[in-house]
């Protein structure tokens, strides 16, 4: 995003970066702040993991007291729209009505919730012939909330119909028991989905900076100030949008 805001391709700055991490608690989120650094974004960090083994219980006890916290951090800033890019909280109803927040989900909008790796087995449970990625306003109701945006992704045929077939004479118990996430077919359907994700959120942030689309008290409108929910309950299919970016960068979409 931060490159194609530089070339021109979106008509958006950021304002800056937050982490519920700090620095030297991570190896990944080292880097990544490093690369924020020499971006040379104004990076806040609060940590979580701080905060909690400074209270006692779980920390959905005290989810409300550290999003106050987050909050007092960011009222510098007056940002139009926030991006949970990996952000693993769930975040709670204040922040949720203070900001909107735009929360991309690797599934579609009707498919299974949790985290990319609970939607990767329930789509191998169901035998799901396809599957893809939603960007949905951040709500109380986690992975439902008003939806943006959506892509598709095939994941029956070509390159799947072997691994398909091999699943069909194994037990699923037993791959997940062994074999785990290194599966091919799981390892498969999230590279599928994944390599999409950066074109979705591009894409999407494009329609909002566009006015194709504009999020209000917590809905979402479409360019003539109508609920998007109530014409399109799915969102904006962007699958032509997405696959004329791939092409463009000579990326071959895994299907």
């Amino acid at each position: 995003m931060h490159d194609r805001i530089l070339d021109g391709k979106l008509d958006a700055r950021i304002q800056f970066v937050f982490s519920n991490r700090a620095q030297g608690e991570a190896e990944g989120s080292d880097r990544f702040f490093a690369q924020v650094d020499e971006y040379g974004l104004p990076l806040i960090n609060l940590s979580s993991a701080a905060f909690r083994r400074a209270r006692s219980g779980p920390f959905s006890a005290h989810r409300e007291e550290y999003d106050r916290q987050v909050m007092d951090v960011l009222s510098p800033f007056n940002p139009d729209i926030c991006v949970l890019a990996g952000y693993m909280l769930i975040v709670g109803g204040a922040m949720c009505r203070s900001y909107p927040l735009l929360n991309l989900h690797p599934a579609l909008p009707d498919g299974p919730i949790g985290t990319w790796q609970e939607v990767v087995w329930r789509l191998i449970e169901t035998r799901a012939a396809r599957t893809g990625a939603m960007i949905h306003l951040a709500t109380e109701d986690v992975d439902r909330g008003p939806v943006v945006s959506h892509c598709t992704v095939p994941i029956s045929g070509g390159t799947f119909s072997p691994h398909w077939e091999d699943l069909q004479r194994r037990d699923l118990a037993d791959v997940k028991a062994g074999e785990s996430e290194d599966f091919p077919l799981f390892q498969l359907i999230r590279q599928a989905e994944y390599q999409r994700e950066p074109y979705l959120l591009f894409e999407t942030l494009r329609a909002v900076a566009g006015g194709r689309v504009s999020l209000a008290g917590g809905s979402v409108l479409d360019q003539d100030g109508r609920p998007l929910q109530l014409i399109q309950p799915a969102g904006l299919c962007l699958d032509p949008e997405i696959s004329l970016a791939m092409l463009t960068d000579g990326v071959t979409p895994i299907q």
